[in-house]
């Protein structure tokens, strides 16, 4: 057997917190607002949003997209990454969400930078498609419904450029994915995607237990 991570405790993420975490001040005030809310389970941890900016970063980054934004909090994490005339597309079912994280936007000054876009993500993303936007994202993020994951990889894969990055968040799902008795269509959608992903020659993987999990997918061609 392969060497295991270490048992992640509540300490030791504390730690890990204390010692890598440079979030900025209108990001922390938008992620506690967040954390009171009642569906806060859905926001991303801070340490999984720093290394989704870090990897804007890495790859030098000037456009990317977000599927699935709630209260934007990983939005403002990767508008914060990109250069002044960066553009970041967010797209998201529901206004109320996003109206939450777009005062922080505002403060932390990349409001400009992001494009929030309204409706059902894969109509969105199906109209990026056909309007030009093929092969032109560096980066993608895809923290939405489930049961469309594989839908929303595929879409973000024509949308990305050679070389681009595509990250899906929740791939671990709670440890379901390794338990044959949840057989909910959530936990079923992101087992696919996974499975798929595996053996899917278009790209190099990587997953990551950061936060419920997260696999990272570099588009090859």
């Amino acid at each position: 057997m392969p060497k295991q991570y270490l048992n992640l405790t509540e300490p030791l993420h504390a730690y890990v917190l204390q010692h890598s975490l440079r979030e900025p001040e209108a990001a922390r005030r938008l992620r506690e607002k967040t954390d009171a809310m009642k569906m806060s389970a859905m926001a991303s941890p801070p340490e999984q949003s720093q290394f989704v900016a870090l990897m804007a970063q890495l790859i030098g980054a000037r456009r990317c997209l977000e599927v699935g934004v709630f209260t934007g909090y990983t939005s403002l994490w990767l508008a914060s990454s990109l250069p002044e005339d960066g553009q970041l597309i967010c797209c998201d079912i529901d206004p109320q969400w996003p109206a939450v994280g777009a005062p922080f936007w505002q403060e932390a000054g990349v409001e400009k930078r992001i494009e929030l876009r309204i409706g059902p993500a894969l109509q969105t993303l199906a109209t990026l498609e056909q309007t030009g936007f093929r092969n032109l994202f560096d980066l993608a993020f895809i923290d939405a419904d489930k049961e469309n994951y594989s839908q929303y990889y595929e879409h973000c894969l024509r949308l990305v450029r050679p070389g681009g990055l595509v990250l899906i968040d929740n791939v671990l799902w709670g440890g379901s994915v390794i338990n044959p008795q949840n057989q909910s269509r959530d936990a079923t959608a992101v087992r696919k995607l996974n499975e798929d992903m595996l053996y899917d020659e278009r790209v190099a993987i990587s997953m990551l237990p950061i936060g419920d999990g997260l696999t990272l997918a570099m588009r090859k061609h």
